[in-house]
């Protein structure tokens, strides 16, 4: 505004003056921008701020070519007077509203067709509004002080009241778009015959997850993992969860064929004890109840340990058994529309351009094996088995007491996401990281959410989407030929268990040949295997034959049912009940300790110990096989060579299991890996 007193009649004051339509449209347009801008930036998650965010940009992207064409016959108007604070002043809000401008644009257009928006363009928009409030509001008001006992100043409060009255339909337009849609309402509530086994203030024992409010959530509020890969933003780690342990931790049909015994034997509140790992959907919803046909919902079903179910977690226990709390974050407007729609547009730009929120699912606390703790460390009690505590697997405590939990030194520590979660090359916006040594924000890397482990059975049988290229992965995996640069200098290389042969140079007919497997722990973070090993199985096969080819002695083998024949050496456990009965249909819950159980802890070896017969000609000595008595015949063993394989097996399950869970008839069988192998040869010296 001009300083100095002018004609009401002037150019100046009929096209940009006081009185000018187009001065006060801009004056309305930019208070209603300035107040819903500084909404957004200071106000609470609230859908009207939401809606407040679309009308702020929608009307700035209106009338941005109005305001251009004002400024600058405003900037004609005035432009030839003399230098004065109000001029200058002028001149720093119009720099500063181009800045703001050009600003919002760049945010608006990546809000709209990138996958982020950049921050220090955000803070740029909010920095150049701030300044063109602190420029302009005293250069109207010394250019109104100025002229206050003027004919000329008297329109100054028809342009204040445009300005108000603007912002104040633009604010009332938000309220009403607020009242007409505000977002999904959840129903956080237990079914009415919900049963409290435990007592309300544990509603989902005997689990010991828990909700932020210590009751129900929606089971929509939890699901909708789709949305995080059909927005365009999170699409390879959404393809990297869809053949994922997690994202059929309730899908698969052991799991859920476990389940159902357990709710027939305990009763369906037990099951609880299973949902906050394997089924938190379901678990956090209310659907594990009694009377309930399915205990595992169609959202916990197709989503296992979703997107929002893992990332909502914000506090772990160590004590494991689920011990997590969970909490229910506000949703956007629009938050499961489907792709391809109004409304997945709208979420995805609100998410985008005011990203707050969607950050509170922070990635901070998933750095820490604490977090992993929660479910990957197990154990029963007198709640659910009826005797006492027993533990189970424990791959936590495995992990912190073994040589790779070197305690404050990162660079020399493996933990649990550095080799299940390895870095993968990424276009992701989660890509960066500027809190692990090791790493930084622009080194386009995210860490895999395939969860590479060790089942290489149930993404194919349920045909899961990319579940050929994960079987491939997890195999290698197994072999241990994945390789991680980035903890290269400190991981070991190999095999995840290495297998040597021990055994003499020369052997005589008719001698024992004594033949020592030796299996070391490579690179395995815990126990080796690790896991129910009730219904996990690794074996050692040692066939010995000469040098055509002929069987001296094997070991290890399967029968035509894919069971092993008895004599194997295998790692396993074998729990029992109380009335020494074998657990062999991971009925855990009837568990009160093992009569058996073999692993490898990291680092540490193990010895199977073999006694081969050299042939000697003749019949060998009677052996037994149950009831039955067989004499076998060799040939004279000439001078020659034994041959010595032996190989390392894993399973993820055991056949018995297999066939009581799906059925014999299903003809299903998991499928063997060799983990490791070795051979030797041993020369025969000739017939004795």
């Amino acid at each position: 505004m001009r300083d100095v007193a002018a004609p009401d009649n002037s150019i100046g004051s009929f096209r940009t003056g006081w009185a000018s339509t187009l001065a006060r449209a801009t004056a309305a347009t930019l208070l209603f921008e300035l107040a819903s801008g500084l909404a957004i930036t200071f106000g609470p998650f609230h859908a009207a701020i939401e809606w407040g965010l679309l009308l702020h940009t929608a009307i700035g992207l209106i009338v941005l070519a109005p305001l251009v064409w004002y400024f600058v016959w405003h900037w004609r108007d005035y432009s030839g007077q003399a230098m004065s604070d109000v001029l200058l002043l002028g001149y720093v809000g119009l720099a500063a509203l181009a800045v703001c401008g050009l600003s919002g644009l760049a945010v608006t257009w990546q809000g709209l067709l990138a996958t982020r928006t950049t921050p220090w363009l955000r803070y740029l928009h909010l920095i150049s509004t701030l300044l063109a409030l602190v420029a302009s509001v005293p250069h109207v008001v010394i250019a109104w002080f100025r002229r206050r006992s003027t004919e000329a100043a008297r329109p100054a409060a028809g342009w204040l009241a445009w300005a108000v009255a603007g912002c104040t339909v633009g604010s009332c337009a938000t309220a009403a778009l607020t009242l007409g849609y505000s977002g999904i309402k959840y129903r956080n509530e237990f079914p009415p015959e919900y049963s409290f086994l435990y007592g309300k203030n544990r509603p989902f024992a005997p689990s010991l997850a828990r909700t932020s409010t210590g009751g129900a959530f929606d089971a929509r509020s939890l699901a909708g993992s789709s949305t995080c890969g059909s927005s365009g933003c999170h699409t390879e780690i959404y393809n990297e969860w869809k053949p994922s342990a997690h994202r059929y931790a309730a899908m698969d049909p052991i799991f859920q064929g476990i389940q159902n015994v357990m709710a027939k034997q305990n009763g369906a509140e037990s099951t609880r004890y299973c949902g906050g790992c394997h089924d938190p959907i379901s678990l956090f919803s209310g659907t594990k109840n009694i009377f309930v046909e399915k205990l595992t919902g169609l959202d916990g079903y197709n989503e296992g340990i979703s997107c929002v179910a893992c990332h909502s977690i914000q506090k772990t226990d160590i004590q494991g058994n689920a011990n997590y709390t969970i909490t229910q974050l506000g949703e956007y407007l629009w938050q499961w529309s489907g792709p391809h729609t109004a409304g997945a547009l709208a979420r995805d730009f609100l998410i985008r351009t005011w990203p707050a929120q969607h950050n509170r699912l922070s990635k901070r606390m998933y750095k820490k094996p604490e977090y992993c703790a929660a479910c990957h460390k197990q154990f029963i009690d007198q709640e659910v088995n009826r005797v006492g505590w027993v533990q189970l697997q424990n791959q936590y405590d495995n992990w912190a007491a073994s040589h790779w939990n070197k305690k404050g030194e990162a660079r020399a520590t493996v933990e649990c996401r550095e080799c299940h979660m390895p870095l993968v090359e990424s276009t992701d916006p989660a890509a960066g990281d500027s809190t692990d040594y090791n790493r930084s924000p622009g080194d386009h890397k995210h860490r895999s959410h395939r969860f590479l482990a060790a089942n290489n059975f149930v993404p194919g049988l349920l045909h899961l989407e990319g579940a050929a290229k994960h079987l491939e992965l997890t195999e290698r995996w197994l072999h241990g030929q994945i390789e991680i640069p980035e903890i290269r200098s400190k991981w070991a290389e190999g095999p995840v268990v290495r297998l040597r042969l021990e055994v003499p140079r020369t052997a005589t007919p008719g001698q024992k040949v004594p033949v020592r497997v030796v299996l070391v722990s490579n690179k395995v973070g815990h126990d080796y295997p690790t896991g129910p090993l009730d219904m996990i199985q690794s074996w050692v096969e040692l066939r010995v034959e000469d040098e055509r080819g002929r069987k001296i002695f094997a070991s290890g083998q399967r029968d035509e049912r894919n069971f092993l024949v008895p004599g194997t050496f295998l790692f396993k456990a074998e729990p029992v009940d109380q009335y020494g009965n074998l657990i062999d249909r991971h009925n855990l819950w009837e568990m009160v300790g093992v009569r058996y159980r073999r692993s490898l802890f990291p680092g540490y070896s193990d010895t199977v110990e073999y006694n081969v017969l050299c042939p000697s000609g003749g019949p060998r000595a009677p052996e037994r096989s149950g009831k039955d008595v067989r004499e076998y015949s060799v040939r004279t063993m000439e001078p020659g060579t034994l041959r010595i394989a032996a190989t390392l097996h894993y399973r993820k399950i055991d056949q018995f299991l297999l066939n009581y869970v799906m059925g014999e008839a299903a003809h299903l069988t998991s499928p063997v890996v060799d983990i490791a192998s070795a051979t030797a040869e041993v020369s025969v010296d000739g017939q004795r």
